[in-house]
C-alpha cells in the first residue's frame, strides 16, 4: 500500500480532528464541528487527558458530555488521548486537524504548534 498523500481520504472518508480540553465542551466547540461536518465525512472530536492540568470535570465527564451532546451526529466520533498529539493523529490516519481561534492573540500560538506537528508529521495539515 502506498503512502497517502494530503487531502485523500482514508477508510473512513475525509477525516479531520479536532484536539482539546473541551473542559467543559462550549457553543463555539459545538459550532466548530458543525461547520466541519460540511466539509468533512468524520470529525474525531479527541479530549485530551493531561494529569498536570488541574480540571473542571474528569475525563469520563467530559467525554460522556460529548457522546450526549453528539448523540444524533453518527460522523461525530468522540475519542480521547493522552501524551503527544501527533501520536494520537498517527493512529487515526486523519490529515487535517481543526483549531478554534479565540482572538487574535491565540494566531501566533496556533501557527507554532501548526509548524511543530508539521515537523513531527509532515503528511499532517
Amino acid at each position: 500500500m502506498g503512502k497517502k498523500m494530503k487531502g485523500e481520504t482514508n477508510e473512513m472518508g475525509k477525516v479531520a480532528i479536532y484536539p482539546g480540553s473541551f473542559d467543559p465542551l462550549t457553543y463555539g466547540h459545538i459550532d466548530i464541528v458543525e461547520r466541519a461536518l460540511e466539509i468533512f465525512d468524520k470529525v474525531i472530536l479527541a479530549i485530551a487527558q493531561n494529569g498536570d492540568k488541574k480540571s473542571l470535570f474528569t475525563i469520563e465527564e467530559r467525554m460522556e458530555m460529548a457522546k450526549l451532546i453528539f448523540k444524533d451526529s453518527p460522523h461525530v466520533i468522540v475519542d480521547c488521548f493522552k501524551g503527544l498529539l501527533v501520536s494520537y493523529v498517527e493512529k487515526t490516519n486523519a490529515k487535517v486537524l481543526l483549531r478554534g481561534l479565540r482572538a487574535t492573540s491565540d494566531f501566533e500560538y496556533e501557527f507554532h504548534m501548526a509548524s511543530m506537528n508539521r515537523s513531527l508529521s509532515p503528511h499532517l495539515d
